[in-house]
Parts: C-alpha cells; structure tokens; sequence
C-alpha cells in the first residue's frame, strides 16, 4: 500500500463554520428559514448540490443557492476553516513511507487547491483532485476513478481516507483499501455501514494503521 488519497472536508480540515454560515447566508438571501449551524453539519461531505436540493426541495432553488453559496464562501467561507490537530504531524510522517500522496476531494477543485496552499498541506501533496463548478465528478466514486486513471495508480495498492459514507462507497467500488476517520463528521456506524476496512479514532491510530499496512 504505497499510495494514499485523503479527503479534505473532515479529514484534513475541519471546514464547519465556513461551509455552514455560507449556506445559512443561501437561504437567507433566498427568503427561506435558516437553520442554525449545528442543524447543517450533515451538509459537510456530501455533494453539496443534493444537500441544498434536500433543504430547497427542488434543482431549482438548489441551482440559485449554490450560486449564492460560493459568492460568500469564494472569499469568506473558503477560510472559516482550520486543520484538525496533529494532521501536519502524521502527514509528514506518512510521507516518509508513501511517496505518493493525494487529495480527492467532492469540493470544488478550485476551492480545494486554495484551501491546501492556505494551510501550507501542498508539500506533502502529489496533486489535489476536486470537483468540476459544473458539479462533474462530485461523485466520489467517479472522482476516484478519475484519479486513480490519471495518476496511474493500481486500485489495489492504494487506500482512501475519509470521515463520510461516500470516500468509502467511492473507495470499495474502485477496488481501493478504505479507512474511515471518526474525528470528522461522519459516525462509526456511517462508515462500517459503507463497508470500511479499518476505522479510526484518532491521528495517531491513523498514522499506526497506514504504517502497517505499508510494512
């Protein structure tokens, strides 16, 4: 197991306050009730185009949301964020063992990319793979097979890392080892659910897990 994908959004970072706000900011713009912050979390992670349909009930409240959403988030919400505790650590420390380490990510690439150089995650980094602003491969599946294709890497060899249902759906579909992370915003149940391999609590169980299976 020498290659490694992360997810971003609860695995790397822990982008809350920025993702929640600029959807409140959304549906306040567009006359709707406004659920506070801690009503929003389910929205970090998935898609976020079907998490706006489920709030609005329709593509198109959904379409104009989104619209509303990134002009907030493009240059406010894209920094309401900060790295989990320790995930510079057990980067670096992976990187002495997995040459080749990615970000796939259901965000927008173009957020992705800023949000990776902000937090200064970009030298432990190959390449970042994020969705297209036209919604093209936010599905995880899809994005996975994306990049592995690109970055030409055997399925087989790789593990994917992520705190939500889809890295591990998106990971077992393309034949990827996949981890889950309980120190995001998806649950122990979520995850063995989806069918992760190995779970973990915390960075350092994380960081012993990929060692082992490296060894």
């Amino acid at each position: 197991m020498r290659t490694i994908y992360f997810d971003l959004d609860g695995t790397l970072t822990n982008p809350k306050p920025g993702i929640t706000r600029s959807i409140q900011y959304a549906l306040e713009r567009l006359g709707q009730a406004v659920p506070g912050e801690d009503e929003l979390t389910w929205c970090i992670g998935p898609p976020l185009h079907a998490s706006l349909k489920k709030l609005l009930g329709s593509d198109e409240l959904a379409d104009r949301a989104l619209t509303l959403y990134r002009e907030r988030f493009a240059d406010i919400g894209l920094f309401e964020n900060e790295t989990y505790h320790g995930i510079q650590e057990t980067l670096s420390a992976l990187a002495a063992s997995h040459p080749r380490m990615f970000v796939a990510t259901s965000k927008a690439a173009v957020y992705a990319e800023r949000i990776i150089d902000h937090f200064g995650l970009r030298p432990y980094f190959e390449q970042v793979f994020g969705a297209e602003l036209d919604g093209t491969r936010t599905d995880k599946t899809e994005l996975l097979r994306h990049a592995l294709e690109t970055a030409k890497v055997d399925a087989t060899q790789a593990i994917m890392i992520g705190d939500r249902s889809y890295d591990i759906v998106g990971a077992r579909s393309n034949g990827m080892t996949a981890i889950g992370v309980l120190y995001g915003y998806g649950s122990e149940e979520e995850l063995k659910g989806a069918g992760a391999h190995h779970i973990c609590a915390t960075h350092p169980n994380l960081l012993d897990h990929c060692l082992s299976l490296s060894a």
